[in-house]
């Protein structure tokens, strides 16, 4: 990769949409289906354990729903962060990948609210298939957060460029202009 296809990988396509240079909004907003998911995986198996599980199967489902949303919404931001990224290069094929786990964690989930919504029980635990169904799904969700990583920390896509990050690595280089005027 050279020097200005790698600069061109860490500046965003848009600014006002994709977040300001070396601060994109992609990684804030999967915060969003990976809190939701976890946390409605976390309500399925506790459907098994509690006496009255009613709650925990109908919080789980619309955290589902919750989760859905919000990964349309980071999809949307990260198909432009991948438009800065020059295509036959590693990082172009990883975010490839990455987006496809992503897209199919996604369908999964969608599958899974349309199943449970569709069945419903009226309060008793979740399915074992619909449980397992979002147990395969988070760990597809991890590998492709593995390759999200490996994006911004390997490969320094949307991360501001060497120049500006050595600056935060610069003895005084802030502390001088934090300084009063003596």
């Amino acid at each position: 990769m050279t020097d200005a296809s790698r600069l061109q990988a860490k500046r965003p396509v848009s600014a006002s949409l994709a977040g300001p240079y070396g601060h994109p909004f992609h990684p804030i907003l999967v915060t969003v289906p990976i809190g939701a998911w976890v946390t409605s995986l976390v309500f399925d198996i506790a459907s098994h354990v509690v006496g009255r599980p009613g709650f925990l199967t109908q919080g789980s489902q619309w955290l589902i729903a919750v989760g859905v949303i919000g990964a349309l919404l980071a999809a949307m931001v990260g198909f432009l962060d991948l438009f800065a990224i020059p295509t036959g290069t590693p990082a172009f094929r990883t975010a490839l990948v990455h987006m496809t786990l992503n897209l199919l964690v996604t369908i999964a989930y969608a599958v899974n609210f349309l199943w449970r919504y569709s069945t419903y029980t009226g309060g008793g635990s979740v399915g074992w298939g619909r449980l397992v169904l979002s147990a395969v799904s988070i760990v597809a969700l991890g590998v492709s957060g593995f390759l999200g990583g490996k994006l911004a920390y390997r490969y320094g896509v949307r991360v501001a460029d060497e120049n500006t990050q050595a600056e935060g690595y610069t003895p005084g280089a802030g502390a001088r202009s934090a300084r009063p005027a003596a």
